[in-house]
């Protein structure tokens, strides 16, 4: 019989890793497909993926951008976990003024909440859990402590370095590449129950890329 998989993906985390590479194309992707790529098939067999986000508020065409993409990851079968933004007083000591900074909410603890539950509920048998923030070490924790029997895999977004605490606390770890993220590129329309789902034209790829999956050899 093969291992039920599941990844718990940080949004925010994923995101900036991929926004620094500056590769913007490889913002409009399958988070299924991502997965599906990482995992042995033989031995094991994915059964869900669970994305967590949240709106930033005030810029719309984020917003914009952000719904066609939960709308893209639901369509392929990815379970989304929407947070909250607060707006936190901030203030300048040398100059005085004070503003308002957008900050988010709850995605890292709905990551932890998503891990814990379903593990509680024999969802998997093998977790992994994509993200580099240090504060998911405490979710390692319970998870060791609870749930001896299960593995946990921690995944790192791509350029970044992976937390110790989380390499002390997991089972297996891992860092995401390029070549894995073009794999789970996905085409300019996207054909859902809902409607036609069409990729925002800041993530267009080049004119050249060609998809890994058509490439010769």
């Amino acid at each position: 019989m093969r291992e039920r998989v599941a990844f718990y993906i940080d949004g925010f985390n994923l995101y900036h890793a991929i926004d620094d590479l500056g590769v913007d194309y490889l913002k409009w992707n399958s988070l299924w497909d991502l997965a599906q790529g990482i995992i042995q098939s033989r031995s094991q067999k994915l059964v869900k993926v669970v994305y967590c986000t949240a709106f930033y508020p005030g810029d719309t065409g984020k917003r914009v951008r952000h719904e066609r993409y939960i709308k893209a990851q639901k369509h392929f079968g990815v379970d989304v976990v929407i947070g909250h933004y607060v707006r936190e007083d901030m203030n300048c000591r040398s100059c005085g003024n004070a503003w308002k900074k957008p900050t988010e909410k709850e995605t890292d603890i709905n990551v932890a909440l998503s891990v814990i539950d379903d593990a509680h509920m024999g969802i998997f048998d093998h977790a992994f859990l994509v993200t580099n923030d240090s504060d998911q070490a405490a979710t390692a924790r319970l998870f060791a402590l609870r749930f001896p029997a299960k593995k946990l895999t921690t995944v790192c977004p791509p350029g970044r370095k992976h937390s110790k605490h989380l390499l002390d606390l997991t089972s297996k770890s891992l860092t995401l590449t390029r070549e894995q993220l073009e794999r789970s590129v996905v085409g300019h329309m996207i054909h859902s129950a809902g409607g036609l789902i069409v990729r925002p034209h800041e993530y267009a790829p080049p004119s050249d890329w060609v998809h890994p999956r058509d490439r010769a050899g």
